[in-house]
C-alpha cells in the first residue's frame, strides 16, 4: 500500500496537472457516483491535498471527492486524450483541455461536502499528518509521551494511523532502525533524549522519503552504492527488504520478523 510520501507526490503531480482548471467532463467507475459527474463538469478543481494516506480534491462548487488507494489504486497524470495503456479499471476520471487526472482501481471513493470532510470515518479517526508543517518533531514528541500511546509497543504504534497519519510499513523498519530501538519497546520505556530523537526521525525519514522518491538510506551510503553500481533494490533502504544482508553500519546481518501480521527488518545488533 502507498505511504505517505507516495500519496503526496501523487497530489502533487494530480495538483499540477488540474489545480485552477475547469472540467470540461468527469467520469464515475462507481455507479453509485455517476449522477454527480454532470455536477462537477464546469467546475474548477481548488486543491488536491493528502491527508494520511487518503487524497482530497476539492473543487469550487463546495463538493470534495475523497478517495484512498488502497492496495491497487494508483492516479495517473496524462496529456488530454491520451490515457495509458493499461488493464487496470477506470474509477475516476477529471479531465480538462489540457490535462487529466486518472484514478484506476481504486475501492473507496467518495464524493462529499466539504463541511463534511472532517467527520468522515477514516478521515476522523486520524492523528495529524506525519508530512504537513503543522506537525513539527515537538508535536510527535508530545504524542508518544500521552498516555494514549505511551503503552504501546512501537512495532504497532508507527503503523496506527490515529497516532500520526501517513506512516507504513517501509517507514516503521526504517525509523526505528535509524533510532537504534527495536519494535518491542514501548514509549514509556524510553528516556526523553530518545523519545526527542525517535519523534525527530519520524519526521525526517517520512520527508527524506517523500523528497527522494522512496529512498530513506542516508544520502552518503547512497552516494557510495551508486559509485560502486550498486543496483537500486540495495540502497533505498537502510534495513527494509534486505533480509540476510549484512548491516552497513555494523556489518550485522538483518533480519525480518513479523509484527501486527506484517513483516518488519532490524539489525539485531543496531537495534538489541
Amino acid at each position: 500500500m502507498p505511504e505517505g510520501p507516495e500519496i503526496r507526490r501523487a497530489a502533487d503531480r494530480i495538483a499540477e496537472g488540474i489545480v485552477g482548471r475547469e472540467l470540461v467532463n468527469v467520469r464515475f467507475g462507481p455507479t453509485r457516483l455517476e449522477p454527480y459527474a454532470n455536477e462537477l463538469i464546469g467546475a474548477r478543481v481548488e486543491s488536491v491535498r493528502p491527508r494520511g494516506k487518503a487524497l482530497l480534491t476539492r473543487f469550487d462548487t463546495g463538493r470534495v471527492l475523497y478517495s484512498h488507494n488502497q492496495l491497487y489504486g494508483r492516479w495517473y497524470v496524462v496529456a488530454a486524450g491520451k490515457p495509458p495503456r493499461t488493464g487496470r479499471s477506470l474509477r475516476v476520471a477529471l479531465e480538462t483541455e489540457s490535462k487529466w487526472a486518472l484514478l484506476y482501481s481504486a475501492s473507496e471513493i467518495e464524493l462529499l461536502d466539504a463541511d463534511a470532510v472532517d467527520a468522515h470515518p477514516f478521515i476522523a479517526k486520524l492523528g495529524p499528518d506525519v508530512l504537513d508543517e503543522g506537525t513539527p518533531p515537538r508535536v510527535i514528541a508530545k504524542r508518544l509521551a500521552s498516555k494514549r500511546f505511551e503503552r504501546r509497543s512501537l512495532g504497532a504504534l508507527l503503523l496506527d494511523q490515529s497516532f500520526v497519519a501517513g506512516l507504513g510499513n517501509y517507514l516503521r523498519s526504517e525509523i526505528l532502525f535509524f533510532a537504534g530501538l527495536h519494535p518491542s519497546l514501548r514509549p514509556c520505556d524510553l528516556c526523553d533524549e530518545q523519545r526527542t530523537t525517535l519523534a525527530r526521525l519520524i519526521r525526517s525519514i517520512t520527508k527524506r522519503a517523500y523528497t527522494t522518491g522512496g529512498t530513506t538510506e542516508e544520502p552518503e551510503f547512497v552516494a557510495d552504492a551508486k559509485a560502486n553500481g550498486e543496483p537500486r533494490r540495495t540502497w533505498r533502504h537502510a534495513v527494509f527488504g534486505r533480509a540476510d544482508a549484512p548491516c552497513r553500519r555494523c556489518g550485522e546481518f538483518i533480519e525480518r520478523i513479523e509484527v501486527g501480521s506484517r513483516r518488519l527488518y532490524l539489525c539485531p545488533w543496531c537495534q538489541g
